[in-house]
């Protein structure tokens, strides 16, 4: 009895154990192959539940049937300008023929490293021929698109589909980036040097034109000066010569006197002249015509007596009787004259209204007259 409880107990386990290997569950997220001895029976895709099997004959393999990620390593690529750019891409796939897979790859870890080396290649194919502008601008999701494709194109025959391929992060390696650095900063500063040059350029022709006009308009006005200069002259010479022909006596007289303060009128001065000399007329006039000199202490130097009798106009006037007896009576003038001269507005009006441009010569002396 007890030996046929224990048989019936074996047979329970032996079927349950065999029950058990008989049955396996397919998840919502994976797919399976069913295997006999290595030989492909059926597939189990987008089929989850419970399934069976023979047992201890045939195996189970299950594979992911969600979007995987693949994260390559960061490859440095030279692109079109001979700029070099450190990029980071990923790739999201699929197993798409799990038999095809399992034949070609067999595990999801080789699989990761097969499509990092088409993401690789194909990057420093498509990239190779791109300019660094184009990458960094919308043209960036064409050429995304051209590498999704070639990475699909490899991936294919192993049995995996290609969903996408993204460049996360394209950066400049460092040592490129400080010559980049350096490269703009030559260039500002060549085309700073253009804009100084430029600009010193323009002020150096501003500059000259403003020393050519400047010379221009000294030029005109000593040009104007001298031609007034030159009618003031004539005109003082002609207001001269009409004074002189008023009263001749008086006027050789104020001459003498101003060439005496002009002589000898400072300390420095040393004449040696005789008295009777024509310089020293006027003072032989007051000595009585006997070409002596008045005595002033006995001086012992002619010039300083000479000096000591010369004082100003005034003074000379009103006290010392150096100035002859001039007739200070009235002048009767016919109506309508003056003594003074016509005002220089009258005489030359060309000179104040830019006739004077042309350069006129000053105006000629009246005959019979002349300047001391």
């Amino acid at each position: 009895m007890n030996m046929k409880f224990a048989l019936i107990g074996i047979a329970v386990i032996i079927v349950g154990f065999l029950l058990s290997d008989s049955f396996f569950t397919v998840r919502q997220a994976q797919q399976a192959l069913v295997l006999q001895f290595g030989d492909h029976r059926r597939t189990i895709q987008d089929d989850p539940g419970l399934h069976m099997k023979l047992p201890f004959v045939q195996d189970v393999v299950y594979y992911e049937a969600r979007v995987l990620t693949v994260d390559p390593p960061v490859e440095q690529v030279i692109l079109a300008d001979q700029r070099r750019l450190d990029v980071d891409s990923f790739a999201l796939y699929r197993i798409s023929n799990p038999l095809q897979f399992y034949q070609s790859i067999t595990t999801e870890v080789i699989a990761e490293q097969r499509i990092s080396t088409f993401v690789n290649a194909a990057l420093r194919s498509v990239l190779g021929n791109r300019l660094q502008v184009e990458v960094l601008s919308e043209e960036r999701a064409n050429i995304m698109d051209d590498i999704r494709r070639r990475v699909a194109t490899e991936a294919e025959p192993f049995g995996m589909e290609i969903i996408d391929v993204r460049i996360g992060r394209a950066d400049v390696p460092e040592g490129t980036r400080q010559s980049v650095f350096q490269r703009m900063r030559s260039e500002r500063e060549r085309e700073a040097s253009e804009f100084r040059a430029q600009g010193e350029e323009q002020a150096q022709q501003i500059r000259a034109r403003a020393d050519r006009e400047r010379t221009v308009l000294i030029a005109e006005a000593e040009r104007r000066a001298q031609i007034l200069r030159g009618q003031g002259d004539g005109r003082a010479i002609e207001i001269q010569a009409e004074a002189h022909n008023l009263d001749p006596e008086f006027f050789s007289f104020f001459r003498s006197l101003q060439a005496y303060r002009t002589g000898i009128a400072t300390e420095e001065a040393t004449l040696v002249l005789p008295p009777t000399g024509e310089f020293f007329r006027y003072f032989r006039d007051i000595s009585g015509g006997q070409g002596q000199l008045p005595s002033r202490g006995d001086p012992t130097d002619l010039t300083d007596t000479i000096r000591e009798m010369l004082v100003s106009p005034d003074e000379a006037r009103d006290g010392l009787g150096l100035v002859p007896e001039v007739d200070t009576s009235p002048v009767e003038l016919p109506e309508g004259e003056s003594v003074l001269p016509p005002p220089l507005e009258e005489v030359e009006p060309e000179l104040f209204e830019g006739g004077a441009e042309g350069g006129g010569a000053a105006p000629e002396q009246p005959a019979g007259t002349a300047a001391e």
